[in-house]
């Protein structure tokens, strides 16, 4: 029998996300409803087997395995799994460099 996650966003993966289909949808409203559906899907998709998204390489080379990640091209969403749940923390362009997208929300939150 599989167990059930329940999957949960962070207010940062919220923003993110918001960011993300708001850009698009300057350039194509039609376009970024596709791009909503799609990442809602696949993120709340893990709610069955949350295992098969891979660790994130970058944090996986310091040693930190986890975190994991579905990759939705070009984004990157990022979670982490608790007993009962899936939380996901964040929604990146895969085109930038995460570990600098990491270190600055430290540093920000920090402040």
């Amino acid at each position: 029998m599989n167990q059930e996650y329940e999957v949960i966003w962070s207010n940062r993966a919220a923003t993110d996300f918001e960011h993300i289909i708001e850009h698009i949808a300057n350039d194509s409203p039609s376009n970024a409803f596709q791009v909503f559906k799609r990442i809602r899907a696949k993120a709340f998709s893990l709610y069955r087997f949350p295992q098969r998204g891979r660790i994130v390489p970058e944090l996986q080379a310091q040693g930190v395995r986890q975190y994991r990640e579905l990759i939705i091209a070009p984004w990157r969403v990022v979670y982490r799994i608790s007993e009962r749940s899936v939380c996901v923390l964040c929604v990146l362009d895969s085109q930038k460099n995460i570990e600098d997208i990491l270190l600055q929300r430290l540093a920000d939150s920090e402040m």
